[in-house]
């Protein structure tokens, strides 16, 4: 049997992994994120039903003064051009009032519904102008795509739902609509209304019921259009974290600077302790400035066989004492004054360095 070679990198560019929480503030900054239209739209519809609902008393008593006004008032009313545009402007006011409550409702309706679905967002980036959208070959193939034929099959099934919905609500009151023609039109108008309002808030409420699994539905696909291959995560990587590479690049010559100074203060040095061979350290004592001795280079194996030859060069002293040396080591960093435990033994070594000093 044949045997295919496959390379991974090929596979390296598929989009797999879930979204880096970086990803996400990204697409949510451009305003790309998972929310449902029919939600919002289901609310808006809710409210303003309800709002109609517990309205209806004031739209009701408001509409019989704006007729009655209408045929009294402004009967009796001259038609000018003056007349017509005060005539124009009460109208409007006495709209504006009548339909406050339903615009009050929808927008605290709509603003409602999106703060559930997404929090708090303030954006414009959607409202910059994008050429792609333009562009005709996207266009038909958004046209005939998969997400197409879902708003296809949800258009269809919202008005299926709406139509059953007052189909249902109409046989069970046919009854009540064939008394229609026996009663008053104040009767009348108030079953009609009546009716208005079931018909509406049943059909909202179905819709809203649709919206949840239409939500549902954008969050599976939002989560799949912002998904990211293993390459995305490893470039977001390096632009947040540093190429890794780099930074040990830095480190190294962080190192190397770091050792540079050390053995430029060995020289200085009054004397060096060691292990003999394993562990080296420098020590440096200004009588009056310093309160101990400071621990100005140390070092193990290599760096320690550094320490020792750099100190001869120099004539520094080099004294063998291989506890001091290995304790030293461990518990002092380069710039640390030495602890308070060897002050008797350093002082011992120093006197030591100073009488060959002298002798010399």
């Amino acid at each position: 049997m044949g045997c295919w070679r496959l390379d991974l990198q090929f596979f390296a560019g598929e989009k797999t992994e879930k979204a880096t929480p970086r990803k996400r503030q990204e697409v949510r900054e451009k305003g790309q994120v998972a929310k449902s239209g029919d939600a919002v739209a289901a609310a808006v519809l809710l409210a303003t039903f309800l709002a109609l609902f517990l309205a209806g008393a004031y739209e009701r008593d408001g509409l019989l003064r704006l007729f009655t006004r209408a045929l009294s008032d402004y009967a009796s009313v001259p038609l000018t051009i003056d007349s017509l545009h005060l005539l124009f402007l009460d109208w409007l006011r006495h709209a504006a009032f009548l339909l406050a409550p339903f615009f009050a409702a929808a927008v605290l309706a709509a603003g409602l519904a999106n703060f559930l679905q997404i929090g708090a967002l303030f954006t414009v980036e959607p409202l910059k102008m994008d050429w792609n959208r333009l562009n005709p070959v996207k266009g038909m193939k958004r046209f005939f795509s998969l997400r197409a034929i879902v708003e296809l099959l949800k258009s269809m099934l919202k008005t299926g739902i709406i139509g059953t919905v007052v189909f249902t609500l109409l046989f069970f009151e046919r009854n009540e609509l064939l008394a229609l023609v026996s009663k008053p039109p104040g009767a009348m108008l108030a079953v009609i209304g009546g009716l208005t309002v079931k018909m509406g808030l049943y059909a909202a409420a179905s819709l809203l019921f649709l919206a949840l699994f239409d939500y549902l539905y954008q969050r599976f696909e939002f989560e799949k259009n912002i998904r990211m291959s293993k390459q995305d995560i490893k470039d977001e990587y390096k632009k947040t974290e540093g190429d890794p590479l780099i930074k040990s690049r830095i480190k190294q010559k962080q190192r190397e600077m770091a050792m540079k100074r050390m053995m430029q203060e060995v020289p200085n040095a009054d004397v060096v302790i060691t292990n003999p061979t394993h562990y080296a350290v420098a020590l440096k004592y200004e009588d009056g400035k310093m309160e101990a001795p400071v621990v100005v280079a140390k070092g193990a194996d290599y760096v320690a066989l550094r320490i020792k030859e750099i100190a001869k060069a120099n004539g520094v002293v080099t004294v063998e004492n291989r506890p001091l040396a290995q304790a030293l080591y461990r518990q002092t960093e380069v710039g640390d004054m030495i602890p308070e435990a060897f002050f008797k033994a350093v002082a011992e070594i120093l006197a030591y360095v100073y009488r060959l000093k002298r002798n010399v």
